[in-house]
């Protein structure tokens, strides 16, 4: 038996050694990413040595702008559609944080820290300084999420209003995380992975998360995979998944006073949707919408449903103080609605 084994081992090492050449990846630099994926309005700052990619869109002078932040392995690209729709009338920023899109690893005066949410919020709380951003709305997507109301936690006094688009923030299922992360968690694999990029494996990264597997297409395909593929990326990835904890997360949310709009999917099989109603349980005031049709990036999935809830939400801020209290005040009251056919 132990022979058999043996065999059977180095068959199994001689096949993945064959195998390897076929879907190894080598590292992309960033300026070979820059034509497709960075066209204008995107643009690049240098924030103490750390390259970021963002984009700055809609009217310069609006109080108030809309800041965007994108969950783990995605890009400032997903929140394309709400982008759109928003940019006539409001200031949109939007960026990719480190260790994702073509912003890259934490480098230069962040070299060397963690991906955290802690670490992210206090490195998008520098962003928005040096774009001279005093007060903003901030809405963000699964890491996104977490880091948005880290931040509306940390700087009550700058955050106006706050989004949360199945954000992440308490301990998870580990059942219910993609194969690439359990992956990449491995003490020996994980490392490997930092050189191998199987395209199925971004395909089924992406139906884990998309209610509508229908709706996943070559190019949303090509996107997540080109920009994963950006140099330090997977090593940075690597590091995170392996630094964290399933039970990793808050007990409560705590701090958090802006009026809250969460937003989730019904087919959210990472986050699933009654963490919702434990952020609304924390946050005094949140308003719950729930899209059952839709998974965890309910946003990306279908932007124009999803924005519209947050363009009413927006208007709240707008009415006049006498407005505002007929309709329950800038802290929303706390309800949970299906937007499935909407």
């Amino acid at each position: 038996m132990a022979g058999l084994l043996i065999r059977l081992f180095g068959v199994l090492l001689l096949l993945t050694a064959l195998a390897l050449p076929l879907v190894r990846a080598p590292d992309r630099a960033v300026e070979t990413l820059v034509a497709r994926w960075a066209p204008p309005p995107s643009e690049f700052l240098d924030l103490g040595g750390q390259l970021v990619h963002y984009r700055d869109e809609g009217p310069r002078d609006d109080p108030v702008p809309i800041v965007l932040l994108h969950g783990t392995s995605a890009s400032l690209h997903t929140w394309e559609g709400w982008t759109r729709a928003l940019r006539g009338q409001r200031r949109v920023i939007s960026l990719d944080l480190p260790a994702f899109g073509l912003t890259g690893p934490f480098a230069g005066r962040y070299a060397g820290q963690t991906y955290t949410g802690p670490n992210y919020a206090r490195f998008v709380l520098d962003v928005l300084d040096r774009l001279a951003v005093p007060r903003f709305v901030i809405a963000g997507n699964s890491l996104g999420g977490e880091v948005a109301w880290r931040i509306a936690a940390l700087a009550p006094q700058r955050v106006a209003q706050l989004v949360l688009v199945d954000a992440a923030g308490y301990p998870l299922d580990a059942k219910n995380v993609p194969l690439g992360w359990q992956i990449a968690r491995l003490p020996v694999l994980g490392h490997v992975t930092e050189h191998l990029l199987p395209r199925p494996l971004v395909v089924q990264g992406l139906r884990a998360v998309y209610g509508d597997p229908a709706k996943i297409t070559e190019p949303l395909v090509d996107r997540y995979f080109e920009l994963t593929l950006r140099a330090g990326n997977r090593a940075a990835l690597v590091q995170r998944a392996q630094t964290w904890s399933s039970k990793e997360g808050v007990a409560r949310v705590d701090g958090v006073s802006a009026p809250t709009l969460i937003l989730w999917g019904g087919r959210d099989h990472l986050i699933p949707p009654a963490t919702a109603q434990r952020f609304a349980a924390d946050i005094a005031g949140a308003r719950t919408v729930l899209f059952d049709d839709l998974g965890h990036v309910p946003h990306e999935e279908d932007p124009q449903r999803t924005v519209a809830e947050v363009k009413a939400f927006l208007a709240i801020a707008a009415l006049p103080s006498a407005a505002a209290s007929a309709v329950g005040g800038p802290a929303l009251p706390a309800i949970a609605a299906s937007a499935a056919s909407r």
